[in-house]
């Protein structure tokens, strides 16, 4: 995949001319998160992944949480004020939010979900977080990012003593 194709995230902050960077990976065998913030030589807390939930009211929430840690459903739930929220299975995502699981970009969505980011991403100059396609990433700051996606920060992640 050559370098100059755009997906619709990095199409959408060109035309907002909303400053980032991009990052490739298209040309390694790198699957997980982890294996992204190794490949491209960045520490695994600043790399993102997207997840889209499905809660009990039947409403659709997307989360980002750093790619070594786990959402906690039960966190998240509260964070958005549901009484539980549970991942959205594989196979209803694209149809959801256009983008594949691998390659779910909290930007350029289908329509846009209450996002939530966990905290640790304020500790920070510039986050990583899918570009939309396996194999693209995308790099800003989350000021710049608030200005495309209303989020919050919540603690959302399975606490480290509990893994």
């Amino acid at each position: 995949m050559a370098k100059d194709t755009k997906t619709n995230a990095m199409r959408k902050l060109d035309s907002m001319k909303i400053p980032y960077r991009e990052h490739y990976y298209t040309d390694t065998e790198a699957l997980s998160g982890v294996e992204v913030a190794a490949v491209l030589g960045e520490n695994p807390a600043q790399v993102f992944k997207t997840l889209v939930t499905v809660a009990k009211s039947g409403a659709h929430y997307v989360f980002l949480v750093p790619v070594a840690e786990e959402l906690d459903l039960k966190k998240a739930a509260a964070a958005v004020g549901e009484k539980a929220v549970s991942m959205l299975k594989a196979k209803e995502l694209l149809p959801l939010t256009g983008y594949i699981h691998g390659g779910c970009s909290p930007i350029g969505m289908k329509k846009f979900f209450t996002t939530t980011i966990h905290l640790s991403a304020q500790a920070f100059d510039t986050i990583l977080f899918s570009g939309g396609r396996i194999g693209f990433q995308i790099e800003m700051s989350l000021a710049e990012l608030q200005k495309v996606i209303p989020f919050q920060l919540k603690d959302i992640i399975v606490a480290a003593s509990s893994r």
